[in-house]
């Protein structure tokens, strides 16, 4: 009964898709066209299938509704329009099989199981353009997140990549190049979680066992506000060209090691830029400590007691040239007795305190012995 009407039911359905549905309205010319045309009849020729046969499979004719699915992912549309078009469908294929019954005399139950039939099917068919959907948007998400990372080693090469390189991989990643950027170093169980916090023109990746984010843009104008409040923390190497993101992201790694290590800030954002003193004393802690094992010799035979009170008195006397009453108040003494500590630093020291370079190379070793919790 049913097999005469579907040539008309399917130009019915056409019709009806092209006047009432915004995005398909226009012509069924080309790839779209025969897109749409296959979709409609083979959802009808399935449908009459399933009644003649209903403990039958759809098969391969299942396909074709996950392919209308990925084809409006491509198109860069929502799934609204297609799922728009397969109400007018039903709706459509429901009233003209619906006159071809009560023509034919169908039992009325029979009439409401073939309405209930037409809207499941319908329903299933959604269900499988959903999948489609879903399954392109994760191949596409996975193939940007594959570009951006191999944007982000790009990036992040030494010596830097070939221009044209780097803006043809930009181009294939979504990313517009920045005048300027700079590199986050972070853990990389916390990666995804802090990318999510960040603005779109944000690139991250996992590099070395650790996680990369790069910055674009971090001096403009609310940008340093916006990233206080997106990244809790991390460690925010300098602002840099793009060909100097390597050198960014070198100086967030040892920044890194370093708060791991307890000597700059935890659990907050660090800026490399707000801690280079420090950052330098770590990084050359063993050198500094062969310079202190020379500069501070004349301390070891003091008691330990003793030894702190000289290393504190001379690390007041460089800071301060040597001004016995600048001393007192930055030690919290007597003059007279910030006086007597002068005179006994002089007998251990000698020349040393009136030798630039000696007075460099042991403000040196006792700040970074003052950072190790050694001397205060």
């Amino acid at each position: 009964m049913l097999e005469p009407e579907l040539d008309a039911v399917t130009d019915e359905i056409l019709d009806t898709i092209a006047r009432e549905v915004p995005d398909y309205a226009r012509p069924l010319e080309g790839a779209f066209g025969e897109g749409v045309r296959t979709g409609v009849t083979e959802a009808l020729r399935q449908f009459v299938e399933l009644i003649r046969s209903p403990s039958g499979a759809r098969g391969g004719g299942r396909e074709v509704y996950v392919a209308l699915g990925r084809g409006e992912l491509s198109q860069g549309r929502t799934l609204d329009a297609l799922q728009s078009a397969y109400r007018v469908g039903a709706r459509v294929a429901w009233r003209r099989m619906a006159q071809a019954a009560r023509r034919a005399e169908l039992d009325p139950e029979l009439l409401s199981l073939l309405a209930e039939s037409i809207f499941a099917y319908i329903e299933e068919l959604s269900a499988d353009s959903v999948e489609g959907y879903a399954e392109a948007r994760a191949q596409l998400e996975d193939e940007r997140r594959r570009r951006r990372r191999e944007l982000v080693a790009m990036l992040l090469r030494d010596p830097p990549a070939d221009g044209a390189d780097l803006r043809a991989a930009a181009v294939a990643a979504g990313w517009r190049l920045p005048r300027a950027a700079a590199a986050v170093a972070c853990s990389e169980g916390e990666l995804d979680e802090l990318a999510r916090r960040l603005p779109p023109d944000t690139l991250s990746a996992g590099v070395d066992g650790l996680g990369c984010i790069v910055l674009a843009d971090p001096d403009g104008p609310g940008r340093r506000a916006q990233f206080d409040r997106a990244l809790p923390t991390g460690v925010q190497g300098p602002t840099t060209p793009l060909s100097g993101l390597a050198g960014s992201w070198s100086l967030a790694r040892a920044a890194r090691r370093a708060t791991e290590a307890g000597v700059l800030g935890q659990g907050e954002l660090v800026r490399v830029d707000d801690a280079l003193p420090a950052l330098l004393l770590f990084e050359n802690r063993e050198l500094i400590e062969r310079i202190a094992a020379r500069r501070l010799a004349a301390f070891e035979e003091l008691s330990p007691k003793a030894r702190l009170r000289m290393e504190q008195t001379t690390l007041a006397f460089v800071q301060h040239q040597g001004n016995a009453a600048a001393m007192a108040r930055a030690l919290g003494l007597h003059a007279q007795t910030a006086r007597y500590r002068l005179g006994r630093l002089r007998e251990l020291l000698g020349d040393e305190l009136d030798d630039p370079d000696a007075r460099f190379e042991l403000e040196l070793s006792l700040r970074a012995r003052s950072r190790n919790g050694t001397a205060t």
